[in-house]
């Protein structure tokens, strides 16, 4: 890493009111750390729609244990009894594949989490939602389908909540020994976004995606999980500058930042997980929820300060 333009970047950083953590590691090592706005190194951040790939990391897992048998299951299968209640439901057909490629056909307004989150029985309420058609290339970010996440990991692990299995399998391997996770008006942990943790772990959940779902050695997550989820499964429509040839995986995106493949999770007002593998860096920020006529400038300004410190590890 070249020491001085990491400096620069990481006072940059200064420059933009919401930012409130900047961080990054090569080969394991912590390369840059700053907070911002008085936020400090133990202080939880909320991860906003990453939350959605650390619950793709816990698919993988699950398949690794044969708890669910493949992405080609449908939601009638893997959540039978709801199903039942909603015999119609549009969601019925839908693989896991399609839900984790954001291919499920169905639309939904990202803008809506608060709807989601607010709802009781959320699982009757997304499967008695109607149609939504989706327009080319077919991408939909649907929070309502992924949504189905929670019930599906939860009957898949005998009736643990999410926060539960990730603290079991996800977060103790990892040494990540705090965390929290909002939940539904019933209680129930949300798949969508919601889990709220420290910079720093969120920068190991990323740094385990890097080195094939390894963790100082030892393996957290499956290696061909790992790969799959960070294949794009086609073009999405979200846009962030200076990233080019935007794709999504399974609930991870994919593109191209200064001539090197990236992958990252992705939260709402510029909350990312990011992976260069061909530099071995890893770079993790937190911001505050924008209002959403600032989103798209600030998802743009963190993620300028993100290609800075790629630029720096490129060297």
């Amino acid at each position: 890493m070249q020491a001085a333009a990491v400096a620069e970047t990481l006072q940059s950083g200064e420059g933009v009111p919401a930012l409130r953590a900047l961080l990054a590691a090569r080969n394991g090592v912590l390369v840059a750390e700053r907070y911002y706005g008085g936020a400090r190194a133990d202080e939880l951040q909320a991860v906003q729609s990453v939350t959605k790939s650390v619950c793709s990391m816990l698919v993988g897992l699950a398949l690794r244990d044969g708890r669910i048998r493949s992405l080609d299951e449908t939601v009638a299968q893997l959540i039978p009894e709801a199903i039942a209640e909603v015999p119609g439901s549009p969601a019925a057909a839908l693989t896991l594949g399609q839900i984790l490629s954001g291919r499920t056909g169905l639309g939904f307004e990202p803008m809506r989490f608060r709807e989601l989150a607010a709802s009781r029985q959320l699982v009757r309420h997304v499967l008695s939602r109607p149609a939504e058609p989706v327009p080319p290339p077919g991408w939909s970010y649907n929070d309502a389908m992924v949504a189905l996440l929670a019930p599906i990991l939860s009957r898949a692990h005998g009736g643990e909540n999410l926060s539960t299995i990730a603290e079991r399998q996800l977060f103790m391997p990892l040494g990540i020994a705090s965390h929290r996770w909002q939940r539904d008006r019933d209680g129930e942990p949300l798949a969508p976004g919601g889990l709220v943790l420290r910079p720093r772990d969120l920068l190991k959940l990323a740094a385990v995606m890097n080195d094939g779902g390894r963790w100082r050695g030892t393996e957290v997550l499956p290696e061909d999980w790992v790969a799959d989820s960070l294949t794009s499964r086609g073009p999405a429509t979200w846009r962030v500058r200076p990233v080019s040839e935007i794709g999504y995986g399974l609930l991870w995106f994919t593109g191209r930042l200064h001539g090197h493949r990236v992958a990252w999770g992705w939260g709402y007002g510029a909350q990312y997980a990011l992976l260069v593998p061909d530099l071995k860096l890893v770079v993790a920020t937190a911001a505050t929820a924008p209002p959403p006529a600032a989103l798209v400038a600030q998802n743009d300004a963190v993620m300028a300060l993100v290609a800075r410190l790629v630029q720096a590890a490129a060297g």
